[in-house]
């Protein structure tokens, strides 16, 4: 399709204040000199966009009007702004989504943490669209090229699994290091593939869900699943991790954000171990403070992400980590209301709900 010659509607999934959740048209975005436009062929649904839809925010990130979802997407390039020198018609990119100021005047962008610029656009975030539309303009610098071997709904995963590389890399998990994974929803999975890939052993992963448990299994057959009861006690998990483990573990990555699981690692946590948060839970939340103290547990957290895309596809082109099995659900374009219900459904068994353009 030659876009410039053609009218093709651009489809998108917005919410709004109201908490409204719709297809809508939109216009064709016109090109800046230095951006791409991407016809989006794959689009994961995240737990943040549901969260957006269903809650209004994610802590002092507030939909405000209305707002476009998405952020995990993959798709090829259709058209280019007439400063783009990397990318023509016809390449297949991923797209990462937080674009920062990147201003010499900006500390963070400077200093290489540019996840941290207080003036970064990430899209999907309240006042930014989304990606979740059928053509989405993209600054060049934040396309990463992915070859052949890569479908686009792999490319859409690659988020996801930069959010785990991130956690990897800042948690400090070596080789043989004792791990617990806490939560076995789509970014607990994607860490435990991550973390399988980086030579953790042993691996106990814990959920709620049984499915979600045996999906781990699929996925890494040598990790021990650890079932939790509804109103068990964060100390008792805490001692059944220890048991499958076979000892304290040196690192708990915690992947729900629930304040009840938070709990369950630490008590899972040797003497000078650590607590890594990547979960996104409640505004405010107690901690078992003096057994922290007791045991020097480090508590760490993780926002976002910076300089992880070409590791996620260098790792998934070679087939390191295979992120295939996690799309439980695809739907097209113009059924992703259909497809958000499906993905903030517990019933419906989703781990990642892929959105689909052709």
């Amino acid at each position: 399709m030659d876009i410039r010659t053609q009218k093709p509607i651009n489809h998108a999934i917005h919410t709004n204040p109201a908490h409204d959740l719709r297809l809508v048209e939109c216009e064709i975005p016109k090109l800046a000199a230095d951006q791409c436009l991407v016809h989006v062929r794959a689009t994961g649904i995240c737990g943040s966009d549901v969260h957006f839809w269903k809650h209004g925010h994610i802590g002092p990130m507030i939909v405000t009007g209305d707002n476009g979802l998405g952020h995990e997407s993959a798709g090829v390039v259709i058209d280019v702004g007439e400063s783009v020198t990397r990318f023509k018609p016809g390449d297949r990119v991923a797209m990462e989504c937080g674009v920062p100021c990147s201003k010499a005047t900006c500390d963070f962008c400077r200093t290489g943490r540019y996840h941290a610029c207080p003036d970064v656009v990430f899209f999907s975030t309240p006042p930014h669209h989304g990606t979740l539309r059928r053509y989405h303009a993209h600054p060049e610098a934040w396309l990463h090229k992915i070859p052949d071997n890569v479908s686009f709904e792999e490319g859409s995963l690659l988020e996801p699994l930069t959010v785990a590389l991130a956690g990897i890399d800042r948690s400090g998990l070596r080789l043989a290091d004792p791990l617990v994974i806490c939560g076995a929803g789509p970014i607990g999975l994607v860490t435990l593939l991550a973390a399988n890939a980086a030579g953790a052993e042993p691996i106990v992963i814990t959920d709620l869900d049984e499915g979600r448990l045996a999906k781990a299994k699929e996925l890494v057959p040598r990790v021990r699943p650890i079932a939790v009861q509804r109103g068990e006690s964060a100390v008792d998990v805490g001692k059944r991790i220890v048991d499958a483990l076979g000892q304290e573990a040196k690192l708990v990555m915690e992947c729900t954000g629930v304040e009840s699981s938070v709990h369950s690692g630490i008590y899972a946590t040797r003497f000078g171990g650590t607590v890594f948060v990547i979960g996104v839970g409640k505004d405010f939340q107690n901690i078992p403070f003096m057994h922290m103290s007791a045991k020097e547990i480090d508590l760490k957290f993780q926002y976002r992400y910076h300089d992880i895309y070409p590791k996620s596809i260098s790792l998934v082109a070679a087939g390191l980590v295979n992120l295939k099995p996690l799309v439980s659900h695809r739907y097209r374009l113009e059924e992703g209301v259909e497809a958000f219900e499906t993905a903030s459904n517990p019933r419906s068994g989703a781990i990642k709900v892929q959105i689909l353009d052709d």
